[in-house]
């Protein structure tokens, strides 16, 4: 530890990460003033960067603000249950990490750390925001608490912020203020409880990926191939057209939720991913065929999107005046003309009380999916399906 505290005091770093330490060492607060027998005082420098993560630590001192030169500090994956009221003297602070502890209140002077540009408190305990949060510019992550709201002012006030994550909490809204952040490029509201996307997200102009389903996060930035399913999910039952003046809007997530249809205003959007799988659709508006740009499309059915694209757009030219009874044996006829090429047939959630005969005259079918129905018995014309 001498060794480490000694290097600490030449580079201006200091990583006590994994050690199992239930405090933090006294020499830590002592910065300068630890200057020990055989170190050159004026080689010393200030500390700038603490890590103290996958620790045991259950407080920080008020001694914290020894360390008036403190850019970064990383204490995520403690057991802290508080900040000390020293955090707000850190003045040149800039990223600070509390991720993973157990802390239920972040206090009111945290504002006055005015250079803090960064801050992530994922994983606590959090029932409310401090409104001094409004002074910083990249609030990113503030998932896996029990957050119910966002104040409209607090909001309001993050004006320079790119990225919010805030999944994976009991939100129950959207302000409507949300739409000032103008410079919002990714929003993350997965695993809530909102039920309405108010028109203001028009006012989200920079905002290139939206998640309010439900996802699992794998490998890349977002991989809606890998699903998990958890209960508070959001339960939105429309959407606001508005959301097709998003023009940069690249990936938007609707997993999970009790959408009943798709607004053709938001086809106009220029998305590679849209999921709109497990929800209460009894269709889809065959504008989304004019989507060329989408490479994923999870909806109510499965099969190849340019295959889906290519029917819907085929829906475009028919009259429409067709009846809307005809919703679902259209979707079941779509889902059966994808299966040529996919060889998977997938009418889950249809509401179905009979097995259709679509799935036996499909011969070539190997993968059949039914599940969330209300059928009662299996027919004997199943047998036909040698390959499934």
């Amino acid at each position: 530890m001498d060794r480490v505290l000694k290097a600490a005091r030449t580079s201006g770093s200091l990583n006590l990460s994994n050690r199992s330490l239930k405090d933090v060492p006294k020499e830590v607060y002592q910065g300068l003033d630890a200057v020990g027998e055989g170190e050159n005082w004026w080689e010393a420098v200030d500390l700038q960067k603490l890590i103290l993560t996958h620790n045991l630590i259950e407080s920080l001192k008020e001694d914290l603000r020894n360390l008036p030169q403190l850019v970064v500090l990383n204490v995520s994956h403690n057991k802290l249950s508080e900040l000390p009221a020293a955090i707000g003297e850190l003045h040149m602070l800039k990223s600070l990490d509390v991720s993973f502890n157990s802390i239920l209140k972040i206090p009111e002077v945290i504002g006055s750390a005015t250079s803090l540009v960064k801050f992530g408190c994922s994983g606590n305990q959090l029932k409310e925001l401090p409104s001094s949060l409004g002074k910083c510019s990249d609030l990113s992550d503030f998932k896996g608490n029990k957050l119910t709201s966002f104040s409209e002012n607090l909001i309001a006030s993050w004006t320079m912020l790119t990225e919010l994550n805030a999944s994976k909490n009991l939100l129950n809204g959207i302000p409507e203020s949300i739409g000032r952040l103008s410079c919002l490029i990714r929003l993350d509201l997965h695993q809530n409880r909102i039920s309405s996307i108010p028109p203001s997200i028009s006012g989200c102009s920079s905002l290139v990926e939206f998640s309010i389903g439900l996802i699992l996060n794998h490998g890349y930035k977002i991989c809606l191939e890998y699903r998990l399913v958890l209960e508070d999910d959001n339960t939105l039952s429309a959407l606001p057209g508005e959301l097709g003046t998003l023009s940069k809007l690249g990936t938007l997530d609707l997993h999970s939720n009790q959408l009943k249809g798709y607004p053709a205003e938001a086809c106009q959007l220029r998305l590679s991913v849209l999921d709109l799988s497990n929800n209460s659709l009894s269709g889809l508006p065959p504008e989304i065929g004019k989507m060329t740009t989408l490479r994923k499309l999870f909806s109510l059915v499965n099969g190849p999107t340019p295959a889906l694209l290519k029917y819907l757009r085929s829906r475009l030219s028919e009259s429409e005046d067709s009846e809307p009874s005809k919703a679902k044996d259209d979707v079941i006829t779509m889902a059966t003309r994808l299966s040529i090429t996919s060889n998977e047939l997938s009418l889950e959630g249809m509401n179905l009380s009979a097995f259709p005969s679509e799935a036996w005259e499909s011969a070539d079918i190997i993968k059949l999916n039914l599940s969330r129905n209300s059928i009662e018995e299996l027919p004997l014309e199943l047998s036909s399906c040698v390959s499934l």
